[in-house]
């Protein structure tokens, strides 16, 4: 038949899917996964789970000839970690790890860790995390400290008086003034992390203050929280964000799986 070898040569040089299971999480073996929930890959994976004892992964098939890692994958992990722990308790894993085969999961991750995992699910069951943060108004935290710092008030003024002139003129006093206010605004950053968990600490069994994101970045704290004081942690959420108006701009997001509280082996293809 016409074309059939060139048919045949073009199969032959396609490579073989290759397979792994691609692992998420760490699950209370009674809890199945959501028959509608995708991971990883393109297309997503179907997302299921491998048992041993009472514990559970969440898995899925992956081809391993495409390679992880694109900003659609990274989103796929978190959002399906997210989901997830939203109706059982879930021990995150790195971003990631693959083993060969579901039999590699149990014999390979699940089997040895298993006391561990047990532990990590007894230890945060029930339990969520939430993630406040807070960027402060540029030109609120400006004006605290030009009147809080002369040095700073006196350069912003010289800066301004040469406003006219060529910027090289003005360049020694821009670097002082950037200097002090970077100075001045981490100072705060640190006050205001101190304040914002002292005002959510009576609601967390446990809180990880995280690295600023951004320049004007105030608070940044990781909550773990019992999801039954979830209204409770809100209603501090609001009170904190009354008392810093105009100064902060606070968010609360969650809950998500506990990234900050639980550490997990590294998963081996």
């Amino acid at each position: 038949m016409p074309g059939s070898a060139t048919q045949d040569q073009a199969r032959e040089r396609q490579p073989e899917a290759q397979t792994a299971c691609y692992v998420y999480g760490i699950v209370p073996a009674d809890n199945p996964p959501d028959p509608d929930a995708r991971g990883v890959g393109d297309p997503p994976g179907q997302v299921s789970v491998v048992r041993h004892r009472d514990v559970a992964a969440l898995v899925s098939e992956v081809d391993m000839t495409r390679p992880l890692g694109t900003p659609e994958d990274l989103l796929a992990h978190q959002r399906l970690l997210d989901e997830a722990s939203a109706e059982a308790t879930v021990l995150p894993m790195r971003f990631g790890g693959v083993v060969t085969d579901p039999e590699a999961v149990a014999a390979e991750l699940l089997e040895p860790c298993y006391d561990e995992f047990a532990a990590a699910l007894e230890e945060i069951s029930g339990r969520g995390q939430f993630v406040v943060t807070g960027r402060y108004d540029e030109q609120a935290v400006l004006a605290e400290i030009l009147a809080e710092d002369p040095e700073a008030a006196r350069l912003r003024e010289e800066i301004r008086d040469q406003g006219e002139q060529d910027e090289t003129v003005t360049r020694p006093a821009r670097i002082q003034l950037g200097e002090i206010i970077g100075i001045a605004i981490a100072a705060r950053r640190d006050a205001d992390n101190a304040e914002a968990a002292q005002a959510f600490e009576p609601l967390c069994t446990a809180i990880a203050a995280r690295e600023p994101s951004h320049e004007f970045a105030s608070a940044h704290l990781a909550l773990l929280v019992d999801k039954e004081r979830q209204a409770e942690l809100e209603q501090a959420y609001k009170d904190l964000t009354r008392a810093w108006e105009g100064r902060v701009r606070l968010r609360l997001l969650g809950p998500m799986a506990p990234y900050d509280f639980v550490t997990s082996p590294e998963t081996e293809g």
